[in-house]
């Protein structure tokens, strides 16, 4: 086969991959909106699968769009598969026809293990996916296999029929691709709103019976500084959900179980009825760097954890809380440290507004002072008190640390890295935190010298991070180096040993570098 063939064939096998998997995003997409596509099942199994890898990687790479990045990979290697199919299939069309049906296999086997997904839709969309990218394939690679097994030249009789034939590869082709990216154009703009009926049924939630109000004076007024409060739209987000679970509030309740005297099902609405409070809880991720951005200062509302686990009836022996995902993601939580007067709370809402569904609508785990990996359960369906022994949460099965506690930290946000500030009086700034303890000092050292102790703005609590700033009036032209470090209410010094996020969280201090003109 010479080159113009052998690339016409792989560029068949690639598109018709394309088409194959773009119709079985809009079949899933037209058939429920709300459950899992293919690649979704296909990613979720892969997270699961290589979950500790994985995960590190992307989000080092990637931050908060590791998701997209994950399924932008899956599509390629998709891609690259199909490319491989298509020349197989120049010689052999069963074996690349066979090859998609494989494929397809994988895909409803992987919807099979996914809680969220339906074997039986996902069957149906793999049949149509494969049956669009089969009739692709074959009338690609006839017309492939008409290609001029030469270089053209003007004296070559066959020139005109070669020029017919590449026109018609190229325009099949192309009419190929375009299905493809209309079907998945289509599928996408599907699945990005809520139904009428879901969108109406969420309403708003009642007013918290009692909250902690932001105090005048949490925020210092500098330019690029962190807001005390985090928007719900700017929040991080980071978890293993690839497809982000669409709840029916109809059928959705909340299950405590174990190791209780009364086992309790609530409804949204008994959950909402109840005496809400609302607080500002900083939360973090795990693979949050030194100087990182995985973490936000958000306003919870919802009801309270230790009066629901009072009601139940906890048994002593219940050293740990499981709570549990719609998608069977589970983390553990001591109940001891749940139970010992911090915020934990069974949160609805945030920033004054139901829960976004990407932030764990309808209801989530907010627990200060413990990392989401250890805490934060997203979509949660079940609160179950068990041994500590009994079970393994997710994380944890993976080698991870058991104590999630989040370390003392600060952030230097102001001036920016590598920046070029006005000669004068230099501000430096950022947040540090300590969610549950709280921060009372903060200081910053320039250049190696001495630490000299920053400006603290009020905190809401000892439940989030707090803004400081230092005002450098004695500062020189040139290039200088800042680090800052904080301590706690229980006067407990952030650590100048540098550690990596994984398995318990990144500690050391954070570096800026800046040049004053």
């Amino acid at each position: 086969m010479n080159r113009l063939r052998a690339g016409a064939a792989a560029a068949a096998g690639a598109l018709s991959a394309g088409t194959a998997l773009a119709t079985t995003e809009a079949v899933a997409a037209v058939v429920d909106r709300d459950r899992p596509s293919l690649i979704g099942s296909m990613s979720s199994w892969l997270i699961e699968v290589l979950s500790g890898s994985l995960k590190d990687v992307a989000i080092r790479l990637f931050g908060v769009h590791d998701k997209a990045a994950l399924l932008t990979g899956i599509v390629i290697v998709g891609l690259l598969a199909g490319a491989l199919l298509g020349l197989l299939g120049s010689r052999r069309p069963l074996v690349a026809v066979l090859g998609l049906c494989a494929f397809a296999a994988v895909g409803v086997a992987a919807a099979h293990r996914d809680p969220l997904a339906s074997t039986g839709e996902a069957v149906v969309a793999s049949i149509v996916g494969t049956i669009a990218g089969t009739v692709a394939l074959l009338v690609l690679l006839r017309f492939a296999a008409d290609l001029p097994p030469r270089a053209d030249s003007k004296v070559d009789p066959r020139t005109e029929r070669a020029r017919a034939a590449r026109r018609r590869f190229l325009v099949t082709g192309g009419a190929v691709g375009a299905v493809a990216v209309g079907a998945t154009v289509f599928s996408r703009r599907l699945r990005s709103g809520l139904s009428p009926v879901s969108s109406a049924r969420r309403g708003t939630l009642p007013a918290a019976a009692r909250s902690t109000p932001v105090p005048a004076g949490a925020s210092f007024d500098v330019d690029g500084l962190t807001p005390y409060v985090t928007a719900a739209s700017d929040l991080y987000r980071i978890d293993t959900a690839t497809f982000v679970p669409r709840i029916d509030l109809d059928t959705w309740l909340l299950r405590i179980t174990g190791m209780i005297d009364h086992p309790a099902t609530y409804t949204y609405d008994d959950l909402a009825g109840m005496a809400l409070v609302e607080e500002p809880v900083t939360i973090a991720c795990v693979s949050n760097n030194v100087n990182g951005h995985l973490i936000g200062n958000g306003i919870w509302r919802g009801v309270p954890l230790a009066p629901l686990l009072a009601r139940a009836g906890v048994h002593p022996a219940a050293t740990q809380i499981v709570g549990r995902s719609v998608d069977d993601f589970t983390v553990g939580i001591p109940t001891s440290v749940a139970l010992d007067g911090r915020v934990a709370l069974v949160a609805l809402g945030l920033d004054g507004d139901v829960l976004p569904d990407v932030h764990g609508f309808p209801a989530r785990l907010i627990v200060s002072g413990l990392y989401g990996y250890a805490s934060a359960t997203k979509w949660l369906t079940e609160i179950e008190l068990t041994r500590t022994e009994d079970v393994e949460p997710f994380w944890v099965q993976r080698g991870w640390s058991r104590d999630g506690s989040i370390e003392i930290e600060t952030r230097i946000d102001v001036p920016g890295s590598g920046a070029t500030v006005r000669s004068g009086t230099v501000t430096i700034a950022g947040v540090a935190w300590a969610p549950s303890i709280g921060i009372t000092m903060v200081e910053v050292q320039i250049d190696r010298g001495d630490w000299r102790a920053a400006q603290l703005a009020v905190a809401a609590s000892p439940n989030t991070w707090v803004q400081w700033r230092y005002d450098w009036s004695s500062a020189t032209p040139g290039s200088h180096l800042v680090a800052a470090r904080a301590t706690d209410r229980m006067g407990r010094v952030q650590t100048d040993q540098p550690r990596v996020a994984e398995p318990q969280g990144a500690t050391g201090y954070p570096y800026r570098g800046f040049t004053i003109g």
